[in-house]
This record gives structure tokens, C-alpha cells and sequence, in this order.
């Protein structure tokens, strides 16, 4: 990821202002002379580090003068006591910027230690976790980047890039023949560059998608007997995306069977932060 880039400072911006807006009172009022000092993030626990490289962003784009030399990278596990990153330079800087870039740090590196725990749990090589569009909003571009560290793969970015029918298009179109027979009918040539996904909630629906050229089916909240009934109907023509109530207790289920995603909102919305302090 292009920590440089507009999207990402915008971000950063955002954050800074939030928190600093008119000024440190405390730090300008505690620290006049604006000396320099060094300090080092220390991980206060196990887990996957991401979010390192953001951090020396914010600390540069607010003072420059700041140097940061990095102890880990993004995807790394960390141990608590782990110094992942030092830095020296004013003062205020250091002060002005910590709360944010430990904020971001933490939840991105929660984010990827909860990825990766559920690959670890899934225990199976060739079923792909997979993020979803639950994401803080603002956020989501770090946040999948945060699934992407910690073993995952990034669903559809967002409603722009790729087709995802589910239930209420369903609904509101009439029907899953009428969704879909709509949907060819829309994107016309468009078809070989999208990828059409299908949210289905029972094997009826299932063979109904089936006669339309989708790329993936979604079972949404399948049984484990109705998985197995809905590969042998698909029998390899399409991929396979399990979704619906997928927690690190309830993944290991799926291990082995002949499925290709496994897509999980908990590993956005609900993964713990890890904790990491700054220490002058």
C-alpha cells in the first residue's frame, strides 16, 4: 500500500485534526521549549503487527524533522515487550501524534491477529477468508489492508466493482430469476470483465441460480448438511462462498470441504484491538 498517497494523508489528516485541532494545550503548556526526546511502541501483547508504516506517516507528515526507524513490518507476529518502533526528534511532536498513530495501530493490528487466527483455526490451505464491506466508515481501505496482513483476501472494495445480489435485491426485484435475468440483461458486454455473485438462502434458490451464468454463489446461513447437498449440486461449475454467522469458535466446521470463501464480518467489526504504549 502507498502510504503516501492522497487517500492515506487525507486520512491521517482527518485523524490529526480531530484530536490536535487548535493545538496541545498540554504539551505546550507542560513543554515550552519544545526539547528533543526519543521514544519507542512497545506491544503490551501477542499478535500480528499492521499498521507500522502508517505510523511513521503520521509522525512525518506532522513534523519531518521527526526520524523513525522501524523494528517490524506489516504481517509480522509480535510478542508483548516487542519494540516495534523508535523514534527522536521534538518533543511536541512525539506528544501531539501518539494517541492517534497507537489508535490506528492497534486496531489495525487487531484486525490482521484476528485474520489470522481464523486462518489458523480453518486449518485448510485452499478455502480463502474473506472481508466484507463492514467496515468503520473512511477506514476501509486500511482495514482490508489489515485483513490482506494478517492472510486474508479482500472482498469487492465496494458497490463499484464488482455485482453482489443478495436478499433484498432479490426482494425487490421479484424474485432470484427476475434479479438475475435483469442483471444479464443490464450489463450486457460488460459481463466477462464482472464478477456476478449470487446470495442464496436454500437450495431452491440455489438451482434457480444455477441456470444463469453467475461466477459465485453465496450460501447464507447453510447447515452444514445443506453445504454438502449444495457442492454436490454444484458439482465444481462455480465458486463457493460461505457466509453468515462465521466466528473463530464456528470456522473450523468448514475445513476440508470442497468450498472456496469463507467471508467474515468479525474480522472487522468485531476484532479485539491490540494494545501497544508509547514511552518517552
Amino acid at each position: 500500500m502507498d502510504f503516501n498517497s492522497q487517500e492515506i494523508i487525507n486520512i491521517i489528516e482527518r485523524a490529526l485534526k480531530e484530536d490536535i485541532c487548535s493545538g496541545d494545550l498540554t504539551a505546550e503548556a507542560v513543554i515550552p521549549d519544545n526539547p528533543h526526546s526519543g521514544g519507542q511502541i512497545i506491544a503490551k501483547s501477542d499478535g500480528i503487527l499492521c499498521g507500522i508504516d502508517l505510523v511513521k506517516a503520521i509522525f512525518q507528515h506532522f513534523d519531518e524533522r521527526l526520524e523513525i526507524v522501524k523494528n517490524g513490518s506489516d504481517g509480522a507476529k509480535i510478542k508483548n515487550g516487542d519494540v516495534v518502533l523508535t523514534l527522536t526528534g521534538p518533543s511536541h511532536g512525539i506528544l501531539a501524534c501518539e494517541r492517534v498513530a497507537l489508535n490506528f495501530l492497534g486496531k489495525l493490528s487487531g484486525i490482521a491477529t484476528m485474520t489470522g487466527k481464523m486462518v489458523v483455526a480453518l486449518g485448510d490451505e485452499i478455502i480463502n477468508i474473506l472481508d466484507t464491506r463492514k467496515t468503520t466508515p473512511g477506514l476501509r481501505i486500511l482495514e482490508k489492508y489489515a485483513v490482506i496482513c494478517g492472510g486474508g483476501k479482500s472482498h469487492r472494495n465496494g458497490l463499484y466493482d464488482a455485482i453482489l445480489i443478495k436478499e433484498n435485491h432479490i426482494a425487490a426485484a421479484g424474485g432470484i430469476e427476475q434479479a438475475l435475468e435483469t442483471c444479464m440483461k443490464s450489463i450486457g458486454d460488460k459481463r466477462s470483465t464482472l464478477l456476478v455473485e449470487v446470495e442464496v438462502r436454500n437450495l431452491d434458490e440455489l438451482k434457480k441460480a444455477l441456470h444463469f451464468p453467475v461466477n459465485r454463489v453465496m450460501l447464507d446461513n447453510f447447515s452444514l448438511d445443506g453445504i454438502t447437498e449444495a457442492i454436490s449440486i454444484i458439482n465444481g461449475k462455480i465458486e463457493i462462498e460461505i457466509s453468515g454467522g462465521v466466528t473463530l469458535e464456528t470456522i473450523r466446521r468448514y475445513r476440508g470441504l470442497a468450498i472456496d470463501y469463507i467471508s467474515s464480518g468479525a474480522i472487522t467489526h468485531s476484532a479485539p484491538g491490540i494494545d501497544f504504549s508509547l514511552l518517552i
